[in-house]
């Protein structure tokens, strides 16, 4: 993985932007780059070190003879996401989140995506605003992804690798973009559908029917989805699965354009 050169990845980016589910939907929505603030860059230049021999850690997993899933977190992240990182934390799983540029503005200088980074975990670029990639024109279509992958460099030192469009909207313009990026398109064959059926249990057991090789789409924004994490864990644990991050489901990094759904 590339890691940026350490001037530049000392920068910070501050704001107080907030996200409204509202802006999902198909509404136009500002795009302009957040300003520029500070934060330690003592903290920062110890976090580039560490990654210096390759970031996200691998733990070099065969996918191909393991049980394994890649649990995925979209749209965040949000007040719910630092619950979700100790859960995850605490039985030592990893999971892949696809974050959306605005909410990583909007969260106090960045302090969970650079947990995110920190914990081990991947980290994808979920666009800006959250709006269907496909209806936009190029240049906005740019936008959308290069200032999400700015913010999060600036804040982690990390250049992402994979995505995820909005909505699942993909066409031929956006592999197109999203190869010249150098970010591949990392869809999912399990919707636990946790946007729409806020229940607990429903997520669980949606989730629970994984398959090895799945991708899972979970959010986390919705606290029933973080409620349900432990018996998503309990019951793939009891039916042998191993929990992985997008890029190790794969035993590499994905290919830049390239659509995937499982393994």
């Amino acid at each position: 993985m590339r890691v940026w050169a350490l001037p530049l990845a000392l920068l910070a980016l501050a704001s107080c932007v907030t996200y409204s589910v509202a802006r999902r939907q198909h509404q136009h929505v500002d795009v302009t780059p957040m300003r520029l603030g500070a934060f330690d860059p003592v903290a920062l230049a110890k976090r580039l070190r560490s990654m210096q021999a390759g970031w996200p850690r691998s733990r070099n997993f065969d996918c191909a003879k393991l049980k394994c899933v890649a649990l995925t977190f979209d749209d965040g992240p949000g007040e719910h996401t630092p619950r979700l990182l100790d859960l995850l934390r605490d039985r030592d799983v990893r999971a892949t989140f696809f974050v959306v540029g605005q909410m990583v503005a909007a969260d106090k200088g960045g302090r969970t995506v650079r947990r995110i980074v920190d914990e081990g975990h991947e980290i994808g670029n979920h666009s800006w605003s959250h709006p269907p990639l496909t209806a936009l024109p190029l240049h906005r279509m740019k936008q959308e992804l290069r200032h999400t992958e700015e913010i999060v460099r600036r804040l982690t030192g990390v250049r992402m690798q994979v995505m995820r469009p909005p909505y699942g909207a993909t066409d031929a313009r956006v592999a197109a973009e999203t190869r010249r990026e150098g970010l591949a398109q990392i869809l999912w064959n399990l919707d636990t559908l946790d946007w729409r059926d806020r229940v607990t249990e429903i997520v669980a057991k949606r989730a629970g029917h994984a398959k090895p090789g799945s991708i899972v789409l979970m959010h986390d924004i919705h606290r029933t989805t973080v409620d349900a994490v432990p018996k998503v864990l309990d019951t793939l644990t009891k039916r042998g699965f191993t929990f992985v991050t997008v890029s190790e489901l794969y035993g590499r990094a994905p290919s830049p354009g390239k659509m995937y759904t499982e393994r």
